[in-house]
């Protein structure tokens, strides 16, 4: 592990998003809540969660955090047929939480296929990136086009 004891703790927040392509129809009953495991959007927001909370457990070398805060927004877009995931992370630490962030979408978007795949085979993951990244020496970071 790369040693952080010596930088001082500051407030850290990063943000990242991914997605899962879906047929249209299965968009549509993730909207309407129509489906037959049960009620998908907090299954999934709460999958996320715990996995940002156990990255340290499944990364190599990342440093445990505590962690303040974590969101995991779903949003379904009927337009693209996929379903975008956001999560936040946020801490006062002494390094990034951007693994965590980007765990959280990892985990949250696994759980979202698992949930859906008895009525979807044509399901694709993707587009897993880091949005945004707040603190810390390096400063802020947006990327492009976020």
């Amino acid at each position: 592990m790369v040693d952080v004891s010596a930088k001082e703790p500051t407030a850290r927040v990063a943000i990242a998003e991914g997605f899962l392509h879906a047929r249209s129809e299965t968009v549509q009953r993730i909207a309407a809540h129509n489906l037959p495991k049960g009620d998908f959007i907090p299954a999934v927001e709460i999958a996320g969660i715990l996995g940002a909370k156990r990255t340290p457990d499944l990364l190599p070398l990342c440093h445990p955090i505590a962690l303040d805060s974590v969101s995991v927004v779903l949003e379904t877009q009927p337009e693209t047929k996929r379903i975008r995931i956001v999560a936040t992370a946020s801490a006062t630490a002494r390094t990034g939480v951007e693994m965590e962030a980007l765990t959280a979408v990892s985990i949250a978007l696994l759980a979202a296929y698992d949930l859906l795949k008895a009525i979807d085979r044509d399901l694709t993951i993707g587009g897993i990136r880091l949005l945004e990244k707040r603190g810390g020496r390096s400063g802020d970071w947006k990327a492009t086009g976020a």
